[in-house]
C-alpha cells in the first residue's frame, strides 16, 4: 500500500480529536483531510472536491450521532469505509454500528499500533475488527436469533427511538425532550409508546432500567 490514504476525524471532543489527528498524520501513507465535530459537520464538508477513504467516526456525539451519520455515509457514499470509535465495548453498540455500515470498531484506549492496523485493514481486507469485538460479536448471534432477546430488540430501534430513549434518562419534561428533538408532544408519546411495546417495560422508570442495564447509557 504506497498511496496516501485520507481520513476524515469525527468526534465532539476538541482536545481528542486534534490528538488524533496529529497522530494519524504520523502514520506513513495516511493524512488527515479534516476534521469534524458531529455528523451534521461531517456532511458539511463532505461536499470539497477530495472525499476520505476512511472516516474514523465517534458513536457518541450530539446533534447527530455515530449511527445516524454511518446511516448517511452508507447511503450517500458507500465505498467511503467507516471505522466506529467508541468508549464503549457493549455488543449493543458494535452490532449497531455494523448495521448501519461500520466497517470496523475501535476503542478510544486502543493503543496507536492497533489504529494504524485497522487503518490498514479495512483499507486491505474491507474490515477490521479485533478479538474483543469479534468475540462480542459471535457470543451476539444466539441472542440476535432469539425474538425475545434484549439485544434483538435494541437493534431494532429506529436512531430516532434510541435518541428518545437516552433523552428519556434524564430528567427532562417530555414536553422538554419534544423541544429538544424539534417535534411535537404527540410524536414523543408515539416514542414511548413504541418503546414500551418493543421493550416490554410500562414505565419511564422502566426504560431508564433498561437502558442502563444494556449499557445504552453512561450512569
Amino acid at each position: 500500500m504506497s498511496k496516501k490514504k485520507f481520513i476524515a476525524v469525527v468526534d465532539d471532543h476538541t482536545m481528542f480529536r486534534r490528538g488524533l489527528s496529529v497522530l494519524i498524520n504520523l502514520f506513513p501513507n495516511y493524512e488527515v483531510l479534516f476534521e469534524a465535530a458531529s455528523g451534521k459537520e461531517l456532511i458539511e464538508k463532505m461536499t470539497i472536491e477530495q472525499l476520505p477513504d476512511i472516516v474514523l467516526l465517534d458513536v457518541n456525539m450530539p446533534d447527530m450521532d455515530g449511527y445516524a451519520s454511518a446511516e448517511w455515509l452508507h447511503q450517500h457514499h458507500p465505498d467511503i469505509r467507516i471505522l466506529a470509535l467508541s468508549t464503549m465495548d457493549a455488543e449493543t453498540a458494535i452490532i449497531k454500528m455494523i448495521r448501519h455500515g461500520a466497517k470496523g470498531y475501535i476503542l478510544k484506549d486502543a493503543e496507536p499500533s492497533e489504529l494504524k492496523q485497522a487503518f490498514d485493514d479495512v483499507i486491505t481486507l474491507g474490515y477490521y475488527y479485533n478479538d474483543t469485538v469479534t468475540r462480542k460479536v459471535m457470543q451476539s448471534i444466539n441472542a440476535l436469533i432469539d425474538d425475545k432477546s434484549a439485544l434483538n430488540a435494541i437493534t431494532k430501534l429506529s436512531d430516532r427511538e434510541m435518541e428518545f430513549l437516552r433523552l428519556a434518562c434524564s430528567e427532562k419534561s417530555y414536553q422538554l425532550i419534544a423541544k429538544e428533538m424539534f417535534v411535537s408532544e404527540r410524536t414523543v408519546d408515539g416514542y414511548r409508546e413504541a418503546l414500551f411495546k418493543k421493550l416490554s417495560v410500562s414505565t419511564r422508570v422502566g426504560l431508564v432500567l433498561y437502558a442502563i442495564k444494556n449499557k445504552l447509557v453512561v450512569v
